[in-house]
C-alpha cells in the first residue's frame, strides 16, 4: 500500500487566507481574503477569487475559476470530466473548463457539471447544474432551472 500526503503544496496565496485542516489544495491560485473549510480538495489550475468562501466537504476539481466573493456551500462538486465516451476520460485536455462570475452563491450539495454561471446568480442547495447559465437569477432543481431572474 502507497499512502500519498493530503496537504497544501504549490499554491500561491494572496493576504488573509484562511484553510482549515485538513485539506487537500494544490497547483492553485488563492487570492486575498479567502476562507476554506475543512475537508476540502482543490486542484491544480484552480483561481479562487478575492473574497470567496467555500465550505466544507466540497470538491473543485482541474480548472475551475470562481470569481471574486463566491459562496460555495457545503458538499459542493464541480466535474470537469463529462464521460463523453461514457467512461472516465483519463486525457486532461478533453475535460471542460469551468468558470464562475463574480457574487456567485452555490447552495450546499450542488453539483456544477458545465463550463459557465453568470455575476450574481445563484444555485439553490442540491441543484444539478448541466448547462451554462447566462442569466442572472436564482436557480434550482435537477436539472437546475430558472426559478425567477434577479
Amino acid at each position: 500500500m502507497q499512502i500519498i500526503d493530503c496537504d497544501i503544496r504549490d499554491v500561491i496565496s494572496g493576504s488573509n487566507v484562511r484553510v482549515m485542516a485538513p485539506a487537500n489544495i494544490y497547483q492553485c491560485v488563492i487570492q486575498d481574503d479567502v476562507f476554506v473549510g475543512p475537508f476540502v480538495e482543490i486542484q491544480k489550475g484552480c483561481v479562487i477569487g478575492r473574497g470567496s468562501r467555500i465550505q466544507s466537504h466540497t470538491f473543485i476539481c482541474e480548472n475551475v475559476t470562481l470569481g471574486a466573493n463566491c459562496f460555495i456551500g457545503h458538499n459542493v462538486t464541480f466535474a470537469n470530466d463529462l464521460f463523453k465516451e461514457g467512461a472516465p476520460d483519463p486525457e486532461s485536455s478533453h475535460w471542460i473548463t469551468i468558470n464562475l462570475g463574480d457574487n456567485v452563491t452555490i447552495g450546499s450539495g450542488a453539483t456544477i457539471l458545465t463550463d459557465s454561471i453568470c455575476n450574481g446568480t445563484v444555485i439553490g442547495a442540491g441543484s444539478v447544474v448541466v448547462k451554462p447559465i447566462t442569466v442572472k437569477g436564482i436557480y434550482a432543481g435537477n436539472p437546475a432551472r430558472l426559478i425567477r431572474e434577479l
